[in-house]
């Protein structure tokens, strides 16, 4: 990356670096400021990680894509009412509505191995952006397991332990959560995944669960997202658990794969060599 053309922007020497990360490096300064361009991209970026939180998800028009692509589902609503409340009470979250809990229970008892959830978390833009894309992928490879799945379950206002009560009501061995997580300044849509083998209401923690985690554009592919899942399920299938001690093996395998193409980790083994 060549001198800024401006005379007054000071020239940063680890610009050239900046092609290699989105991450805010090698800015410049404008005398003792950022130069225009960064401030105002900096602005930009928080707008948008802003929107993705306060912007509500169309749960409509999720449903209607899914229903289209063939996979059933229903919507259920956590006992969080509103964006206010799901921010400021995030316990509320992580329960079923009294209405969504007698809808579940309406229903005749059924044992599955997986159910599947989408809950909107918070980043709507995350779930818009890469839900449908992720399930058109992740139901065929859990149909060629002959896997017994019930609808989608879209979850209003839900956070990660909201699944719990989901999988517990289905007698599901595998609890698979599709949310948005928290936006950053550079990924205002991504997307995580939580795993939960066995999952149950009050009981599951956090360390039961395994995330995957990025899951956007310049992030990880759904491919990527989709193989570290099923290795967690095979790996649950045998261990009988998940969570902490149930390691994904398939990151050190992906990391190799791409040390040649990252300039970084290229001049950190050259100079080693």
């Amino acid at each position: 990356m060549t001198q800024s053309k401006n005379p007054s922007i000071a020239y940063d020497p680890w610009q050239h670096l900046s092609q290699f990360t989105p991450a805010r490096i090698a800015l410049g300064r404008t005398g003792m400021s950022l130069p225009t361009r960064a401030n105002l991209d900096f602005q930009l970026a928080h707008a948008l990680a802003r929107d993705a939180v306060h912007i509500p998800l169309d749960f409509t028009q999720l449903k209607q894509r899914l229903n289209q692509l063939g996979f059933a589902t229903q919507v259920l609503q956590s006992q969080a009412e509103n964006e206010s409340m799901y921010l400021q009470r995030p316990d509320l979250g992580r329960l079923l509505s009294l209405g969504s809990l007698a809808e579940l229970q309406a229903q005749p008892p059924l044992a599955v191995d997986a159910v599947i959830i989408i809950a909107d978390g918070l980043s709507s833009k995350a779930i818009e952006h890469h839900a449908v894309h992720f399930i058109e992928l992740l139901l065929p490879a859990l149909q060629t397991k002959a896997y017994q799945i019930p609808p989608l379950c879209l979850v209003k206002q839900g956070r990660v332990a909201i699944g719990d009560a989901i999988a517990e009501h289905y007698q599901a061995r595998f609890c698979i959560l599709l949310i948005g997580e928290r936006p950053g300044l550079s990924s205002p849509d991504s997307m995580g995944i939580y795993f939960t083998y066995q999952a149950q209401a009050g009981i599951s923690t956090d360390a039961d669960r395994n995330c995957i985690s990025n899951i956007h554009s310049n992030g990880l592919s759904y491919e990527q997202a989709l193989k570290k899942l099923l290795f967690l399920i095979d790996g649950a299938e045998q261990l009988k658990l998940s969570g902490v001690s149930l390691k994904d093996e398939t990151t050190e395998a992906g990391l190799n794969n791409q040390l040649e193409a990252n300039f970084l980790f290229s001049v950190q083994n050259t100079s080693q060599s």
